[in-house]
C-alpha cells in the first residue's frame, strides 16, 4: 500500500507542477522553449555556425541585432576577430563552409 501511495503523490506533485506552468504561460510569467517562437518575435542573437577547432577552441559566427560577427571563445578568453560582414562575404563563407562540411 505504500507503494501505491508514494505514486499516487508523485503523480499529484507533477500534476500541481504542470497546472502552475500552464497558469504561469497564460499569465504570460513563462516564456516559450528556445527552439519555438511566436510569429512576430525578433531574435535579437542568432548563432548561424560553429567551427570546433581543439576540444576547448572554436569559433562562432553570430548575428547580433542584424550584425554579424566573428568571435573566437577559448576557456580563458573570447575575443571578437571581425565585425561587421558584409552579405556578400556571408554569402561566400556559409558556400565556403558548406564546401567544407560536405
Amino acid at each position: 500500500m505504500e507503494l501505491f501511495e508514494q505514486i499516487a503523490m508523485v503523480l499529484v506533485v507533477f500534476a500541481l507542477l504542470g497546472g502552475l506552468l500552464w497558469f504561469a504561460k497564460r499569465r504570460g510569467m513563462a516564456s516559450l522553449p528556445l527552439g519555438r517562437r511566436r510569429a512576430g518575435d525578433a531574435r535579437l542573437l542568432e548563432v548561424l555556425d560553429r567551427v570546433p577547432l581543439t576540444p576547448q577552441h572554436s569559433l562562432h559566427l553570430v548575428r547580433v541585432s542584424g550584425r554579424v560577427v566573428l568571435i573566437a571563445t577559448a576557456p580563458s578568453a573570447c575575443s571578437l576577430l571581425d565585425t561587421p560582414i558584409s552579405k556578400d562575404s556571408l554569402t561566400a563563407l556559409s558556400q565556403d563552409l558548406a564546401r567544407v562540411n560536405s
